[in-house]
């Protein structure tokens, strides 16, 4: 790549919303989701929020910040929104109605990097409705570049050729460090996202977005791995109670086995 500049790849993915509560359908065979909102997962918006300081900070030059999504054709409302936001160019992957497993995903997305020059790709480490957290270690391993997952914090450094990473562990935090070019994966306390106003959404239509289908990958295998038996919602919680004294919380808490 002739550029020296970052080239950020931002996939983003269109999930039932998270203020909405899913429902299980008739046949308990998957999430009900006729007249149900859609929007961006979570993740992938903090995502996204983070290349557009990293390019507003002016710490590393940025060339270029390219959303993709893979899905049905309805994502490219999300698109859109990122376009609002600020990225420069989107590509929708139309899936149509299939559903991809992280590792076909992974491999769309080796080519769309190798398509893009990208050199820095910063995703969501997961998405709210398969919880799966790891397409992005797939992608740095069929890449063969480094990674840091659950990014807490992203910090440039000598002019945006290697970054530091704060990361969030069991045991508190992990600082890393990396030269380009690297996978990013996001987690919820890195950022706070910005809102979109009307203004830039109707600008945001005349901003580029390439429309590919799965034919147009060559030799991807999109056979599921997994097999779908049944959906059940969770079991209710049974109510609390309350107790009269110190005493009797012990003994309730001695008849439950908890100590």
């Amino acid at each position: 790549m002739s550029s020296k500049g970052l080239r950020i790849l931002v996939p983003v993915k269109r999930v039932i919303d998270y203020q909405i509560k899913p429902r299980v359908n008739k046949t308990k065979t998957a999430i009900e989701t006729t007249g149900v909102k859609f929007s961006i997962n979570p993740f992938d918006d903090i995502a996204l929020e983070e290349a557009l300081r990293i390019k507003e900070k002016k710490k590393a030059p940025v060339d270029a910040i390219h959303a993709i999504s893979i899905g049905p054709t309805k994502s490219q409302d999300i698109l859109r929104n990122c376009l609002a936001k600020g990225a420069d160019t989107s590509t929708l992957v139309d899936a149509g109605s299939q559903e991809l497993e992280p590792l076909a995903v992974a491999k769309i997305l080796k080519e769309i990097v190798e398509k893009q020059g990208s050199n820095l790709v910063i995703m969501g480490k997961q998405a709210i409705d398969d919880d799966s957290n790891n397409t992005g270690q797939m992608l740095a391993g069929m890449l063969n570049w480094p990674q840091a997952t659950n990014a807490a914090k992203v910090e440039c450094e000598n002019g945006g050729s290697r970054l530091k990473i704060t990361r969030e562990v069991d045991g508190g935090e992990e600082v890393v460090s990396a030269s380009l070019p690297l996978v990013i994966t996001t987690d919820l306390r890195l950022n706070q996202p910005r809102y979109v106003g009307l203004q830039n959404l109707m600008k945001a239509k005349k901003k580029p977005m390439d429309k590919l289908k799965l034919q147009d990958f060559a030799n991807l295998d999109l056979e599921s791995r997994l097999k779908l038996l049944q959906v059940i919602e969770p079991e209710p919680r049974s109510p609390g109670i309350k107790v009269g004294s110190v005493d009797e919380l012990i003994q309730n808490l001695k008849n439950a086995k908890a100590i």
